[in-house]
């Protein structure tokens, strides 16, 4: 089962459910880089960076950092990863 993320988790990989000001949800995933004074930081995949108000966010939790990017091989290319 998955846990909250909590400010002693930056650096950890988390999905935070933030509630937007029309009530709807949305989603942010990525890295916590900062979690002080209210706010909340997250590099998410691409690389920008996304500050939360913590009053905003519904519920959190860490998930798995994200597997390291593999190589495509190209067409007759042998399989060498077995």
């Amino acid at each position: 089962m998955a846990r909250e993320a909590s400010p002693g988790d930056v650096g950890r990989r988390a999905v935070l459910r933030v509630r937007l000001p029309d009530g709807r949800f949305r989603d942010i995933v990525g890295v916590l880089e900062r979690w002080s004074e209210g706010t909340i930081s997250v590099r998410r995949r691409d690389g920008a960076p996304v500050e939360v108000a913590e009053a905003d966010v519904a519920g959190s939790r860490l998930v798995p950092q994200r597997p390291p990017e593999r190589r495509r091989r190209t067409r007759g290319e042998p399989d060498t990863e077995r």
